[in-house]
């Protein structure tokens, strides 16, 4: 009664009725939703793999499909599929991940097939000479990092392009292979406890898929959890800014080419145990393969940019498509084709994410 005897109306706040704001939250609830699908999408692509995760997820949602409802036609999910699958993805998968280091460094590594070759047919024959496979394997690891320092010791010396140097790698290591043993297969017949160490089986599991997984983890955890990693990229992407904090890019990059190398020889003796036998000729275009596979992943080709995760699906994926293409009795050139398009659609990606500043 005093606020009305001064003046001072009483406010009166207007009814409020459900029925007028359930249909602002029912269409406030829709677009929220699709914005939080769209955030979740972007989160994903923006991560180093999240291109490449979300091809090689969608490729295998539509292979898992159509083998369950063509069990007979298409065996993509039978166990004698899975297990090539298994013995396959190692050896590219090591050659990969070697040669993903080296260009994640700004640099490339075309001789690595001729020195996978190379150092299989020298350990195997230093097993055929009584020498264990033991002491030999070492020995072919220790000459594929020697190999891919003196690719690195070259290439920083001279201040040579690398893909020049390896070029000549490549010819040189596939002459010496014709050099050291002539163009014969060289048998590989190592104690059994090797053979089951690389190439049996543990729990259903290949062991060489095992390996490569172990690989993966490893150099997933020096790359991005550790300084050399940070090196590595920080030499790729900008070596005068490197060198500018005090960074030794010549020796990250000489580590690296070492790296390539000695993963090539780890590619070798994988293959080499799982055959039981090494051909002259056998890593003949490995390394372009071992490079596609990276572009697939995500890595730039000028360096500096790309993750292990992303090398593993590139490998994953060219295997999958290989494995697809043979089931459906493709012909032989149709996986070279796709391959090929994959490799360009792919390096346009990663250009135009470069471009974006989106990586």
């Amino acid at each position: 009664m005093g606020a009305c005897r001064r003046g001072r109306p009483v406010p009166r706040f207007p009814k409020i009725e459900c029925q007028t704001v359930t249909p602002v939250l029912a269409e406030s609830a829709a677009p929220r939703s699709r914005t939080q699908r769209q955030s979740i999408l972007k989160q994903i692509m923006g991560m180093p793999a999240g291109a490449i995760f979300l091809v090689f997820m969608t490729l295998q949602i539509v292979c898992i499909t159509g083998a369950l409802l063509y069990p007979d036609e298409f065996r993509y999910l039978s166990p004698q599929n899975l297990t090539i699958l298994m013995k396959a993805i190692p050896v590219l998968g090591c050659l990969a991940l070697g040669a993903g280091v080296l260009m994640i460094a700004g640099e490339f590594d075309l001789s690595i097939g001729s020195v996978y070759t190379f150092t299989a047919v020298l350990m195997a024959s230093l097993v055929n000479t009584g020498l264990s496979a033991f002491i030999a394997a070492p020995i072919g690891i220790l000459t594929g990092l020697l190999i891919g320092s003196l690719n690195g010791h070259i290439t920083l010396r001279f201040g040579l392009p690398s893909f020049i140097v390896t070029l000549g790698g490549l010819l040189f290591w596939r002459g010496a292979v014709l050099l050291y043993n002539g163009a014969v297969q060289v048998r590989f017949d190592p104690e059994p406890v090797f053979t089951s160490l690389f190439s049996g089986t543990l729990f259903g599991i290949n062991a060489a898929f095992i390996w490569i997984v172990l690989f993966v983890v490893g150099f997933h955890l020096l790359l991005h959890r550790h300084r050399f990693g940070n090196h590595v990229f920080a030499t790729g992407g900008n070596r005068g800014a490197a060198e500018a904090i005090g960074i030794n890019t010549s020796r990250v990059k000489l580590i690296a080419f070492a790296i390539a190398g000695g993963m090539a020889a780890v590619a070798g003796i994988l293959a080499t145990a799982r055959v039981g036998s090494v051909q002259p000729g056998q890593g003949a275009g490995l390394e372009l393969q071992a490079i596609a596979a990276c572009v697939i992943g995500g890595l730039s080709l000028r360096g500096g940019r790309g993750s292990i995760i992303g090398i593993f699906l590139g490998v994953l994926l060219i295997h999958t498509i290989t494995d697809v293409l043979l089931l459906l009795r493709a012909p032989g050139f149709y996986l070279d084709m796709f391959i090929a398009t994959l490799i360009v659609l792919a390096a346009i990606f990663n250009h135009l994410i470069e471009r974006r500043g989106l990586a």
